[in-house]
């Protein structure tokens, strides 16, 4: 694609990226076939060949309006396209671009603005989520039901493991799940203990950017990021408490592990912190790509289990964003889970992060149609690798709905 970027952007490390990521492009459509919003709507506009040519409209000086940046604010940011497009074309981090720019020259109404500003500003803060999340549980029986879509039932963590171990490991614990489901953690540290590694959290970490960034913060996004090396940091370099020195940091959030690996690009510019990103993002490993090395161990310890048949979502974080497909199905059935994949297992279930809420009528479309897909399976629970799919799915089913890894966690201590 030919481009000839206005002088605004032009020479800027974001234009030269956004160049570049354009250039690819050949036009194709093949991102088409795969987008959600396009299958939906039927708009060009709506799927990805189509933003890329409203960015490229607005990169090169056309004053963007509000119907740019309606069709910009419906992209799920899946990169279901990113899987399909042949070009290799970095449509994710192009549509981040785009949104800033639009964001800087379209004002957005009021109440736009009002659930925007509240969105960033308490997701990211533990301190603040906490507990407004235990006072929605406490009264919701009494929330309408878009609420209570959004306030799980309470949920015990258990206990988490205290045993020391040589092998020791990071977990970023998230800004919404310790309150939303912390089972999901101390699950995650009991399974690893189980398998003779110790998993520790440091303080003072927290939302690993996404929220902030992805709402056109960029600057809030980086900060937060810049926030978690600084905690990370000395049990990287075996400095931290109890002398810990840490192999690897691991994310049982695809939507955070999707974008702590891009902390080394995010952050490239930023001298201070370039080199220590790019290691971080090095050590980061979603839970899946640990635990194959113990599938062995897993079968031994799991042998004669005789497991649940599982509906399995792959969160777009884990399989688009960061290109992790069939990892969690071989670690199941290693224990001997029975795992079904849905038809279109593909596509977005619509939780997309703050889009459920942002977007809800295309949203729990989405939700609706992957949720019957699911069913189709005939299965006993649904598992997934997210917190935000975890959530918006239970929304729409009495199936259960759990991260994978609290099954595998409840199949080792004979609970499942």
């Amino acid at each position: 694609m030919q481009t000839n970027l206005a002088d605004f952007i032009r020479d800027t490390h974001e234009g030269q990226e956004a160049d570049a990521i354009l250039r690819n492009c050949v036009h194709c459509g093949f991102c088409t076939a795969t987008c959600p919003t396009y299958q939906l709507l039927g708009d060009e506009l709506d799927g990805p060949r189509g933003r890329i040519y409203l960015i490229k409209q607005v990169l090169e000086g056309k004053q963007a309006t509000a119907a740019t940046q309606s069709h910009l604010d419906r992209c799920l940011t899946c990169r279901n396209c990113e899987s399909t497009c042949p070009s290799g074309v970095q449509y994710g981090r192009l549509v981040d671009i785009g949104r800033k720019v639009v964001e800087q020259q379209v004002p957005r109404p009021l109440s736009q603005r009002l659930a925007r500003t509240a969105l960033k500003e308490l997701l990211p803060r533990k301190w603040l989520f906490r507990p407004a999340m235990k006072a929605g549980q406490m009264v919701r029986p009494l929330l309408p039901k878009v609420l209570q879509n959004k306030v799980p039932l309470p949920q015990q963590a258990g206990a988490w493991p205290t045993r020391a171990h040589g092998r020791q490991m990071l977990l970023l614990d998230g800004c919404v799940q310790p309150s939303m489901s912390p089972n999901i953690n101390s699950a995650t540290a009991r399974v690893l203990d189980a398998l003779g590694v110790q998993l520790f959290v440091p303080p003072k970490t927290g939302c690993c950017g996404a929220i902030r960034y992805h709402m056109n913060d960029q600057d809030g996004g980086l900060d937060d990021m810049r926030r978690n090396i600084d905690a990370w940091w000395p049990y990287i370099e075996g400095e931290g408490r109890d002398g810990i020195k840490a192999e690897a940091i691991v994310m049982n959030a695809s939507g955070c592990g999707a974008t702590v690996k891009e902390y080394g690009h995010l952050l490239q510019h930023d001298h201070a912190y370039a080199e220590k990103a790019r290691r971080i993002s090095r050590m980061t490993l979603d839970i899946s790509e640990i635990l194959p090395e113990f599938e062995a161990e897993l079968q031994q310890k799991l042998a004669g289990y005789d497991g649940k048949r599982v509906a399995y979502h792959p969160p777009c974080t884990l399989q688009h964003g960061q290109k992790i497909r069939g990892k969690v199905e071989s670690i199941l059935r290693a224990a001997g889970v029975d795992v079904q994949l849905c038809a279109d297992s593909h596509l977005c279930c619509g939780s997309a992060g703050t889009y459920s809420v942002l977007q809800p009528e295309l949203s729990y479309q989405l939700r609706d149609n992957k949720l019957k897909n699911l069913a189709a399976t005939d299965p006993d629970m649904i598992v997934t690798g997210n917190i935000g799919c975890v959530t918006h799915l239970q929304s729409g089913t009495d199936t259960p709905v759990r991260h994978w890894i609290e099954l595998l966690d409840a199949a080792l201590q004979g609970r499942a």
